[in-house]
């Protein structure tokens, strides 16, 4: 008896440690250090959310940048990828559809993430879908370019990973351009 009351001490001990004060200091440490981060990293047009940074969002007119495909339909409370291997019929001909109208192009034009919610593209996928965005938003291809450079998230450290274009914030310069134009009367 006295050895399960001993264990049932240091179940509660740890539960409660584990559970609740780690948990609190790490929640408290966060909030203090990084709330942009700790917060989801949201992006916020006067006090709407309209997305995070670190969730990709569906885009399908022309004069946006599309984001990767999504197997979710980029609802960030389903991620998770197709699952289907090289040899599938079914993925051998949704990536043939999705290419046709470029050929050869970056993989993450036409394959989505393992979370399918990936919000980066990479800048040859960026530079593909240049002259169709310049064309739709009627804008020189340089002014665009200059917004993928600087919507370019560096890798960490140069060690890991690649760069890669933030298409939610890219969009939205974009739209900022956009206004800014109209209102210097360059564009109607």
């Amino acid at each position: 008896m006295k050895e399960i009351f001993r264990s049932l001490k240091v179940f509660l001990i740890f539960t409660l440690l584990l559970g609740g004060v780690y948990p609190l200091f790490i929640f408290i440490a966060c909030q203090s250090i990084m709330p942009y981060r700790a917060n989801g990293s949201l992006i916020k047009q006067g006090d709407k959310i309209i997305g995070s940074e670190l969730i990709a969002q569906g885009f399908a007119e022309e004069r946006y940048f599309h984001s990767r495909p999504s197997t979710n339909n980029y609802d960030a409370s389903n991620s998770g990828g197709s699952n289907f291997g090289p040899a599938n019929a079914g993925f051998i001909e949704a990536v043939e559809k999705k290419t046709g109208k470029y050929g050869a192009v970056p993989a993450d034009m036409v394959l989505s993430s393992a979370s399918g919610l990936d919000p980066h593209i990479s800048i040859e996928n960026a530079l593909l879908q240049l002259p169709r965005v310049a064309r739709a938003r009627k804008l020189a291809e340089q002014a665009v370019a200059e917004l993928i450079s600087k919507n370019t998230a560096p890798d960490l450290a140069g060690l890991w990973g690649k760069k890669g274009v933030n298409v939610l914030k890219l969009n939205i310069a974009l739209d900022e351009l956009g206004e800014k134009e109209i209102q210097n009367g360059k564009r109607k």
